[in-house]
């Protein structure tokens, strides 16, 4: 009989182990991101802190061992518009690596830094002409007493430095950033321009979205995020609270205010209500590996689309059905503005996003299969609450049958408190990484 869960099972878990309750803000988990090799794993927080996680290779399987932490941003103040300034990590981007130190690019609302991470060498003097006791008379040193100073290696230390600050460039938060393929350039996004830096100029930037209208009153969407294609680097999308992703290439135009390519899907008439703006607003997007797929998630599905097909997505994945019917609870308590992530498997062949209750969907696209798992932090283990999977005979992207996640039970009331926002997948091997609070869970296949 055919495992259940497809192999997943729970790995490891960093952090407090005890109740939300206790969590300060601080604490909780902003961000999450493997390195290219996946030997590496950042996780950033509201506290303005970056946790990074090294593969152990004593240990069988993909298990990661605490490497170093620094403190990435302070809390500041914006006196020209009297507005505080969090400190919390809003994205973690690794860059390429070229030598033996990491670079990574993390960023909050208004600042993004670029950082060095090295290991060095910390060495003492190992001989000397002066006891430890007392200071010799001059008249007992004799040439052959004498001791040259050696300096011997005594221990490794991990430093971080900040080897760029780029600022001053964003008027509204920014939710994105994405290195380019290039290796050489990166975008930053914020709600109404994207702007385009090279990652050595700190003191400039070129603007290459601008959607901000002459009257603000006339302001009828804003930008969700941004990213660059994986391999062609004049490529990027970003997506609106409209629900639309526009792609958009830098060789038409220096300013992309007219996109190549538009893929929305139409909404029917008949569903249309007063939160079909909110839900269809796009909290993330991804890339696929081969850059062919553009995956999105709104509040209630993953959309799927192909690069070659606007229409509409080959593929829809529903989430949050059950939670339909609670729109208006949702909207009361804010929790219908929540942002979930997605990503890609390293292979393509499946998707991965967070709920409620820590309960998140590893998605196999192949087979059509939705695993539902659960980061339990008193048991410390994926607790399976549902699988579901469509007929045969379906296979790839070819197929738009809706997934129908309202098949799965949900045994547990929802608890809004608890959930998967910040999710990523390992580049190689089947083992994902999220954050739940303050908590970080890794569960492989």
């Amino acid at each position: 009989m055919a495992d259940p869960d497809n192999g997943w099972r729970f790995a490891q878990c960093f952090g407090d182990k005890g109740d939300v309750e206790d969590v300060t803000e601080a604490d909780i988990i902003s961000a999450v991101e493997f390195d290219t090799s996946g030997d590496f794993l950042a996780t950033g927080d509201k506290g303005g802190r970056i946790v990074l996680f090294e593969r152990n290779e004593g240990k069988k399987g993909c298990e990661y061992k605490f490497y170093t932490e620094f403190q990435s941003h302070e809390p500041e103040f914006d006196y020209l518009k009297s507005l505080e300034i969090e400190e919390k990590i809003n994205k973690i981007r690794w860059c390429r690596r070229q030598n033996a130190a990491h670079f990574l690019l993390s960023t909050n609302d208004k600042t993004i830094k670029l950082w060095k991470i090295f290991e060095k060498p910390l060495k003492v003097v190992s001989e000397t002409n002066l006891p430890v006791d007392a200071t010799p008379a001059r008249g007992n040193l004799s040439k052959s007493s004498l001791k040259l100073p050696r300096l011997i290696h005594h221990d490794t230390m991990i430093a971080a430095v900040p080897r760029k600050i780029y600022q001053n460039a964003h008027a509204y938060h920014i939710n994105s950033i994405s290195v380019n393929s290039d290796g050489e350039t990166y975008l930053s996004a914020d709600d109404l321009r994207i702007n385009l830096w090279n990652l050595n100029v700190s003191d400039q930037s070129f603007n290459v979205v601008d959607i901000k209208p002459v009257n603000m009153e006339e302001l009828t969407e804003v930008i969700t995020a941004a990213e660059f294609h994986p391999s062609q680097c004049n490529l990027f999308v970003y997506s609106s609270s409209k629900g639309t992703i526009k792609l958009n290439d830098m060789r038409m135009a220096a300013l992309c205010d007219r996109h190549s390519k538009l893929f929305e899907e139409e909404e029917d008439p008949q569903n249309k209500s007063f939160f079909s703006e909110i839900i269809s607003s796009i909290s993330d997007l991804k890339f696929s590996r081969d850059g062919r797929y553009i995956l999105s998630r709104d509040y209630l599905t993953l959309k799927i689309w192909d690069i070659n097909m606007e229409s509409k997505p080959v593929q829809t994945i529903n989430i949050h059905d059950q939670l339909k019917s609670k729109l208006c609870d949702l909207y009361e308590n804010d929790c219908i503005f929540d942002k979930f992530e997605c990503t890609f498997s390293g292979n393509g062949q499946s998707v991965l996003t967070g709920s409620y209750n820590n309960y998140f969907h590893v998605y196999d696209l192949e087979n059509n299969n939705d695993v539902v798992l659960q980061a339990d932090k008193s048991a410390f283990k994926a607790k399976r609450v549902g699988s579901t999977k469509n007929k045969p005979g379906a296979t790839g992207f070819a197929n738009n049958r809706k997934q129908r996640s309202e098949d799965i039970s949900f045994s547990d009331p929802a608890d809004f408190s608890k959930k998967i926002l910040h999710a990523s997948w390992h580049p190689q091997e089947n083992t994902v990484a999220l954050a739940a609070t303050n908590n970080l869970f890794l569960f492989q296949q």
